[in-house]
């Protein structure tokens, strides 16, 4: 094809040799990418809140834990609450009034929560949750003081747990 014939072929086009998009197609893809973005950035927020939602699970699943485990191995559980994990602790004695053994979970882990979202825990009141071999969570080791005890979720909300019951909810 000569210099000529690639002139005519390209006049014929009506571009030119030009590449690029016109104002019309740009204005098109900006309402799109609008649209596509309502309809997305609700759904993003929904699988956020899901994150916070399975921190709360875990917390929960873990003292249950701590409770059933105090029960049935009629030793104390301590259950250490920090800003984004819960650990557990087992006495190796009946009858001790200190948890000086890990408790792993079924994972094998001693961390019972993975805390995928950016929830962050606060125990009130603060302090170590001793749950006793007769059901009860206590403030202390020896099991004197009945102590309930509410745990705080950032954007879930509470997990409470009964001290003379042990109910967690």
């Amino acid at each position: 094809m000569s210099g000529d014939d690639l002139h005519r072929a390209n006049r014929s086009r009506g571009r030119h040799g030009q590449a690029g998009f016109t104002l019309i197609e740009l204005i098109a893809i900006l309402i799109l990418v609008g649209v596509l973005a309502v309809v997305a950035l609700p759904k993003f927020d929904t699988a956020l809140s899901l994150r916070n939602d399975t921190a709360r699970d875990e917390v929960v699943a873990a003292l249950r834990y701590a409770g059933q485990t105090a029960l049935s191995h009629r030793r104390l559980v301590c259950a250490d609450v920090g800003t984004s994990s819960v650990t557990l602790r087992i006495a190796t004695n009946r009858g001790a009034t200190n948890c000086d053994s890990a408790l792993t979970g079924p994972d094998g882990s001693t961390t019972y929560t993975s805390n995928p979202g950016s929830a962050t825990f606060s125990v009130s009141p603060s302090g170590t949750m001793y749950f006793q071999p007769d059901g009860r969570v206590t403030s202390d080791g020896a099991g004197n003081t009945a102590s309930s005890r509410t745990l705080s979720i950032t954007g879930v909300g509470t997990v409470s747990v009964g001290g003379e019951s042990g109910l967690v909810r």
